[in-house]
């Protein structure tokens, strides 16, 4: 694990659970972090670059902030492992398109977060939707927003600089579901923008420190995907509070409210024409009680059964391409033409193990 800051507290969490995997060592520029989480879960502190060579490592989980993905998969790759990231892949196309060509030369596997839509939330979804039961899918919207990760985070900097803002950060959990759902986008047209409001540390002992805000931090965009559905994703740092539902998709039959992709397993409902009061479904597919690591794992899994990983290099490619595309849409006030493609991952069976389906 390279990488020992706040999400890495819940890959450790769940790490133990998967029987396909075992930390051996962790690294970070903070030493002293890397040697106090290394006492605890008993493994080893190293550098980075000694991490990165190291015999007993076979994959790099790399929790690194955005800026250091694509030069810490590349570092890891060019050693031979294959690497698992956070997201975003990358903090551009022209940055991750080399990462994912050594992967591919080099017969090594890049896969990335998010993992939240293995779960039973997001893959229940799918299922639903690949049963009709909203009948043709129409539409999809998705409104997520907050004030900003300042009022929680104790280092929330990187949240404003280049590779975060709500599109980079919070954009992926919702693109990767939609994407998930309805296949690749071929389309985008989007604008964005950002208040003057004055951001500032509210935790930590960097609280009241401010904070330079280099990222649009309101976005809002229109995908056409490739079978004709048409999304609208809203995200922003720049709402206080709000009454607008988070995701739902619209068919010809029904409305699915989906749950919130940045969590595993909260429960999708159904509203349908001849009823159109929301009623919970049961769960029909994706990982029981998952936690981050669950794409590492179902990745380990598939390496040793030599079939495609869920949360892959090429879903998170494109899903960067999209948000690429969101912003230069917003820029030169255009329509975005997609280049890549990307098949929809298989659906996680109910019931299935990451180290066994």
């Amino acid at each position: 694990m390279v990488g020992v800051g706040n999400i890495s507290r819940q890959y450790l969490e769940h790490l133990p659970s998967l029987p396909s995997l075992r930390l051996t060592a962790v690294a970070d520029l903070d030493t002293e972090r890397a040697a106090e989480v290394a006492r605890e879960h008993g493994v080893a502190a190293l550098g980075v670059d000694e991490l990165l060579t190291h015999d007993d490592v076979d994959v790099v989980l790399n929790l690194t902030i955005p800026a250091a993905h694509a030069d810490v998969a590349t570092r890891a790759l060019a050693a031979g492992k294959h690497v698992y990231g956070e997201k975003p892949l990358a903090l551009s196309t022209a940055e991750a398109a080399p990462v994912l060509e050594l992967a591919r030369t080099a017969g090594l596997r890049v896969g990335s977060a998010p993992d939240t839509v293995l779960g039973t939330g997001i893959q229940t979804a799918r299922a639903a939707l690949d049963d009709g039961v909203i009948g043709t899918p129409v539409g999809a919207a998705v409104a997520w927003s907050a004030p900003g990760h300042e009022l929680w985070h104790p280092a929330p900097a990187f949240y404003y600089q280049p590779g975060g803002g709500p599109l980079l950060d919070m954009g992926p959990y919702y693109l990767t579901s939609l994407v998930s759902f309805f296949g690749p986008v071929v389309r985008v047209s989007g604008s964005a923008t950002r208040s003057t409001r004055e951001r500032t540390v509210g935790t930590g002992p960097a609280a009241g420190t401010p904070i330079p805000v280099d990222v649009d931090t309101h976005v809002v965009a229109v995908l056409e995907h490739e079978n004709g559905v048409v999304s609208t994703v809203s995200v922003s740092f720049e709402v206080w509070a709000t009454r607008t539902p988070l995701f739902e998709v619209y068919g010809t039959s029904g409305t699915l409210a989906v749950p919130d992709p940045n969590g595993f397993s909260d429960p999708v409902e159904l509203a349908t024409a001849d009823d159109r009061t929301f009623r919970a479904l049961p769960v029909q597919a994706g990982y029981a009680d998952a936690g981050r690591g669950y794409g590492l794992a179902d990745m380990a899994r598939a390496i040793d059964t030599d079939r495609p990983h869920r949360a892959s290099g090429a879903l998170a490619f494109h899903v960067l391409e999209v948000m690429e595309a969101v912003a230069t849409a917003s820029r030169d006030h255009v329509v975005v033409e997609l280049t890549s493609r990307v098949e929809r991952p298989d659906l996680v069976p109910a019931g299935a193990r990451p180290d066994s389906w």
